[in-house]
Order: C-alpha cells, then sequence, then structure tokens
C-alpha cells in the first residue's frame, strides 16, 4: 500500500495563509482581541476558525512551492486582509466610546477615569461602561457570527491572490470612521441637548442671584439629572449600537 503525501506541503500552506487572516482578524476583533484575553485563547480560537474555514475555500489558493518569494507575498496580503476585517469591526466598537466621551463632559463625570478593561489603558468610566456592555450585548444577541460569516465572505470580496483594490480598503476604512464618529455623537444628542439647556438655565440663574454659588449647586443636579435621562435612554442607545454594528457586518458580506 502507497501513500501519495506531495500535497501535504500545499495543505499546509494553504493552512498558514487561511490562518494569517483569521488570526490578523481575531487579534483585532471586540471581545476577541481585548488585551486581557490570554494569547492561548486567541490562537485556540483562531485555529478552530482555520479549520473550519479551510476545507470551504482551499480550492481558491493557488500555491506555487517553487516559489518563496511568492508565499511571502500572499501571507502579507492575507495579514493585512486579517486587520481591515478586524480593525473595521474595532472601530465600530469606538462609537460607544465616542458616545461616552461626550455625555461624561456634559455630566460633568469627564475627569472621572479608569482603566479601560478592554484595552488596558485610561478610559473615561461612562465610556468604559458603554463599551464593555456593547461587547455583552454583541455576545448575547449572536451578533459575533456576522462577524465569522463576514469572514467566510472575505474570500468572495478578497480573492486570495488578486491585486488587492486599495481604493476600496481606503473607502471602507474612511466609511468606517466616519459612521463611528456620527453614530457616537447621535447616540450621545439626548445628552447634549441637556447639556445645552442645563448650562443656560445656570447662566440664567446666575444673572438672576449673584449671590448663589452656582458651580456648587450646578454641579450635583448635572450628574443627577444626568444619570437619570442616562438611565431611560440607555435601551435605546445600545439598540441604535447593535443597529448600527449589524449594518456595517451587511456591508462587509456581499449579496447572494
Amino acid at each position: 500500500m502507497r501513500i501519495d503525501v506531495s500535497l501535504l506541503p500545499a495543505l499546509a500552506a494553504a493552512f498558514m495563509l487561511v490562518f494569517a487572516r483569521i488570526g490578523a482578524m481575531v487579534m483585532l476583533l471586540p471581545g476577541l482581541g481585548e488585551t486581557n484575553i490570554p494569547v492561548r485563547i486567541k490562537l485556540a480560537i483562531a485555529l478552530l476558525l482555520t479549520l473550519i474555514i479551510l476545507p470551504l475555500h482551499r480550492a481558491a489558493y493557488h500555491i506555487d512551492m517553487q516559489s518563496i518569494s511568492s508565499l511571502l507575498v500572499l501571507m502579507v496580503y492575507e495579514i493585512i486582509i486579517g486587520i481591515v476585517l478586524g480593525a473595521t469591526a474595532r472601530v465600530t466598537l469606538s462609537a460607544l466610546q465616542v458616545a461616552g466621551s461626550v455625555i461624561a463632559q456634559q455630566m460633568g463625570l469627564g475627569f472621572v477615569t479608569a482603566v479601560d478593561p478592554t484595552q488596558g489603558q485610561q478610559g473615561l468610566l461612562i465610556g468604559n461602561f458603554l463599551t464593555l456592555l456593547g461587547i455583552t450585548l454583541l455576545f448575547a444577541t449572536d451578533s459575533h457570527h456576522l462577524v465569522i460569516a463576514a469572514l467566510n465572505d472575505s474570500y468572495t470580496i478578497f480573492s486570495p491572490g488578486e491585486v488587492m483594490p486599495s481604493g476600496d480598503v481606503a473607502a471602507l476604512a474612511t466609511r468606517a470612521f466616519a459612521a463611528a464618529f456620527k453614530i457616537g455623537m447621535q447616540l450621545s444628542a439626548p445628552f447634549l441637548v441637556f447639556g445645552l439647556v442645563f448650562n443656560i438655565g445656570l447662566g440664567v440663574l446666575a444673572r438672576l442671584m449673584p449671590q448663589m454659588q452656582v458651580y456648587f449647586v450646578g454641579v450635583p443636579l448635572a450628574i443627577l439629572f444626568g444619570f437619570l435621562i442616562f438611565a431611560l435612554v440607555l435601551t435605546a442607545l445600545m439598540g441604535t449600537f447593535l443597529d448600527y454594528f449589524i449594518g456595517v457586518m451587511h456591508e462587509l458580506i456581499p449579496l447572494k
């Protein structure tokens, strides 16, 4: 009995190329690419996804085992695609940080910072809370499955070995950053209105009663009313964010 193992080198090369795309994406994904997640867990998830995706798209890779340079070019290409996909999902989450920063400023809590557990750096407390809540909702509603679907369909948009459409990638990045800032400002719109009305009211009060210490009265009231508004709009705020995230992921999934 004779076993043909000549296909193993090409199969191993295809596995590494798929792993490069998936690994680069997993390292940036919300909820999976956080700094407090052990690297072994990230690698295990990337390997598991590679074993699932590889049989589906093995035929898309045309590998020349005689040329190391072509393999290296393919590897860089796959890493860049993974970074683009992962960064797009990551940028959507930054909308919550933008909204949290504006909300904290309007509530008078712009100086209250804490370590962001998702990034391992200082961030405003409201923004950290919204980010954690957003990640929790993504997994609770199974919206992270859309990211895996986008990864699978990325082989339709970015076929292995083809010239990368740099213009489309740049347009995608521009739209992602612009949409994240836009949604962040829209999520914080009730607090912008509240801050404007409240500060105008304090200004009028200061003119009517100059002897009153407006600052010591205004700051506690801003925090109190700010938290009341926050409790009232939190459900609608996170629902809007989920719709935005799902819309971004559907843009990465080509129509069948």
